[in-house]
Parts: C-alpha cells; sequence; structure tokens
C-alpha cells in the first residue's frame, strides 16, 4: 500500500480517519493525501456579482491556514503527507485524486449512529463510495493503534461478487490479518437450502481459484446476521462488495449497508464490484 487518501473536514470523525491512516502509513511506509474541499461554489469563487473577490481569498486564507494547523500533529510525525485543496464540494473528485495519484484505499470519517445524514462530509459519504474504484474504509471511533487481526467480509457469493473477495484477500492480507468468510442465511424469499448455499459456494470459490472455508450463519435478516457474526467471532473490521456507479444496491442506497455502517462498532471498508 503505497498511497492513502484521507478526505478531512475538520471534524472529530475525520481526525479519527487520519490517525487510522497515519497508523497504516507508518507500518506500510504509505504516503497520506490529506483532501480538504473548502466548499465555495463556483459562483461564489469566480463572479465578480454580489461578491468582493477579496472576500473570497480571505475564506480561502482562512481555511488554508484552518488545514495547516489541522495536520499539525504528533501523531503524523514521520510519515509523508501531501495536503491537496479543492475549492469546490465536488465529491467525484476524491476518486480522481486517488486515480490521479494511484492511490490503494481511501479512508473516512463516519458519526454513524445517527444515520446517512450524518455521516462525514454531510451526506456526501454514499456519493465517495459510489465513485470510488478503490476500497473506502469507514471509521467511526478513536484507534489509537489501528490493529486488525480478524478480517470478516461478508458475501452472497455470486459471481460478480468475485474480484471484489479478491481485493478482500489481498486486503487482508496487507494487514497480515485472518480473514474470515460468511453467508448470511435468512428466512422468505432468499431462503437457501444447505446444499443450495453450499453448490453457489463452490462455484465460487472454484472461479475464484481458492479453497478455503466460508461459514453459513442464519439470521431474521442479513444485516442483523453480519452483525452478530461478526460479534461472535470477535472480528476487528466487517468488509462488503459494492455495486458503485450502478446503484449500490446492496450498499448505501440499500438497508444493509446502511445499518452495517450506522450500527457496526467496528470499521467498515468496501469493495467495488
Amino acid at each position: 500500500m503505497k498511497k492513502i487518501v484521507v478526505p478531512v473536514d475538520f471534524s472529530e470523525q475525520s481526525e479519527f480517519a487520519l490517525k487510522v491512516a497515519a497508523s497504516l502509513a507508518k507500518k506500510h511506509k504509505s504516503e497520506i493525501l490529506v483532501l480538504h474541499m473548502l466548499e465555495l461554489n463556483q459562483a461564489m469563487a469566480t463572479s465578480s456579482e454580489g461578491f468582493h473577490p477579496e472576500q473570497t481569498v480571505f475564506l480561502i486564507k482562512l481555511a488554508e491556514k484552518r488545514f495547516k494547523e489541522f495536520l499539525n500533529k504528533p501523531y503524523l510525525n514521520g510519515v509523508e503527507i501531501t495536503p491537496i485543496i479543492k475549492h469546490f464540494k465536488v465529491f467525484s473528485e476524491v476518486n480522481d485524486v486517488a486515480k490521479k495519484n494511484n492511490a490503494d484505499m481511501i479512508v473516512m470519517g463516519s458519526h454513524g449512529t445517527d444515520g446517512l445524514k450524518e455521516i462525514f462530509v454531510g451526506s456526501n459519504a454514499e456519493r465517495v463510495v459510489r465513485n470510488a474504484d478503490i476500497p473506502v474504509l469507514v471509521i467511526k471511533k478513536e484507534h489509537t493503534d489501528f490493529k486488525v487481526e480478524k478480517f470478516l467480509f461478508a458475501s452472497g457469493f455470486k459471481e460478480e461478487s468475485i474480484e471484489a473477495f479478491r481485493k478482500a484477500k489481498q486486503f487482508a492480507a496487507m494487514l497480515s490479518a485472518e480473514l474470515k468468510l460468511v453467508y448470511i442465511n435468512t428466512p422468505g424469499d432468499d431462503f437457501l437450502s444447505t446444499s443450495d448455499i453450499q453448490e453457489r459456494i463452490s462455484k465460487f470459490l472454484k472461479k475464484a481459484g481458492v479453497d478455503t472455508k466460508v461459514n453459513i450463519y442464519n439470521d431474521y435478516s442479513v444485516e442483523k446476521g453480519i452483525l452478530n457474526y461478526g460479534d461472535k467471532i470477535g472480528a476487528d473490521i466487517i468488509g462488503i462488495s459494492t455495486h458503485g456507479r450502478k446503484g449500490l444496491s446492496h450498499f448505501f442506497m440499500g438497508s444493509i449497508g446502511e445499518d452495517i455502517a450506522n450500527h457496526s462498532n467496528v470499521p467498515v471498508v468496501t469493495f467495488r464490484i
């Protein structure tokens, strides 16, 4: 892992994310690209009608000063930091910055429990995840030394998720973590018999070219199953796949990822399908 992008808005949650990124950077000798968006609309930044240019310059300088102070933290000592400032609040730019700099991961903070309206940078975490081609690690609490021993990856084990599974496997290896796989079986229309589940998983693993154990856990919903199984095994992080620009039908737009992101006591990482 060579480069990590961390969007910050000076909140406590964004500092939690920065601390985790710093911990990872020290272990993997990575560079952190700290991204701040000034949230000036284009009219304010460019128009001469109704705005005085000196006011815009003042606001930009003030934000830049605050950004510099925010990065003056002891836990960043010894870490290569590249500050990046964007003047507009365009969240596709997070992925653009990541692609331009060949970044490996985005780490961002979240309030979590109050719903996605309170997730980092307003309600725009969904947009960041939707546009992100690389894994997005969502942090809600402070971690003085970010360690991952058990990484739980939940999947429906359909062929479309093979690439996300491979990314999760690489992510676990990078963190030197034990990868735990789980399929959540629920009642109702999505219920599968044990033999049907095993057949699906067997085909998936064969196509993925791996031979590993997948646990089957029964619960009333996928969300509860992932969280309950995570608690049961003491998972340090939960991974899920996302559909990105296809609509995020399984993350942030649907109930599965939303509930997990809001109610999980551990960090959540997404992998683009």
